[in-house]
């Protein structure tokens, strides 16, 4: 029956194995390896292991994998060169200066916030005496800002033009002179006062001459003083 099938199907017959052989593979099996143990293996043992510090070069220093590494510790735009000051005569006060540059924007600067400063004080102290008595705290407020947003730029914005005519004209005098002093303040303030108010006529302008000199000549003196 089974070779009638055969012959249907084209399957062909196993041949018989002989007797003694081992039985034929069926495929099903996984391989297998086997391991033959010699005495002179070593066996893995984890406690003999290091630290990874051991893995690194022993000379490695890790501060030089930053990218600024080997660049000086002391750069140079940082540090005020002291050649680079002016060097005019008498130019040297207790405020370092390399020029009329300097002079000019910290000059200016200071002045204007000094301005806007000194005019929102008058502002606060006039907001609380114009408003009444008996107003509400928002009204009160309400006069208290005005008062400090009308005199402060006022102030600040005089200054700093002030300071600005003031500095330009005393590095004028002074590049012309050879040398900075007291008299340069004072003839620098005298001119910028009276160039302050030359619209309002000649009084004012006599007026705001002698304070913007008196003042210029005092700054002079005590920046001098305290070198």
């Amino acid at each position: 029956m089974a070779s009638i099938w055969d012959s249907i199907t084209g399957r062909r017959p196993i041949p018989a194995a002989p007797s003694g052989a081992p039985p034929p593979d069926s495929g099903d099996s996984a391989p297998t390896t086997s391991f033959t143990s010699h005495a002179h293996t070593t066996i893995f043992d984890p406690s003999d292991l290091a630290d990874v510090s051991s893995f690194l070069t022993p000379s490695l220093d890790p501060s030089l994998l930053h990218p600024l590494a080997g660049l000086s510790s002391t750069l140079s735009y940082l540090d005020l060169d002291e050649t680079a000051l002016s060097s005019l005569s008498g130019s040297q006060t207790a405020l370092p200066s390399r020029g009329w540059s300097d002079d000019l924007c910290y000059g200016t600067g200071s002045v204007y916030l000094l301005g806007l400063g000194s005019g929102g004080t008058w502002g606060l102290a006039e907001g609380f005496k114009r408003s009444p008595a008996s107003a509400p705290p928002r009204l009160k407020l309400n006069y208290v800002l005005n008062g400090m947003t009308r005199r402060g730029p006022f102030l600040g914005n005089s200054g700093g033009v002030l300071a600005l005519i003031y500095n330009g004209i005393n590095s004028t005098i002074g590049h012309v002179r050879g040398k900075h002093d007291t008299a340069n303040s004072v003839a620098a303030g005298v001119i910028s006062g009276a160039l302050f108010k030359s619209t309002r006529g000649v009084k004012p302008m006599g007026w705001s001459a002698m304070v913007v000199g008196a003042a210029a000549g005092a700054w002079s003196v005590g920046s001098k003083a305290l070198l």
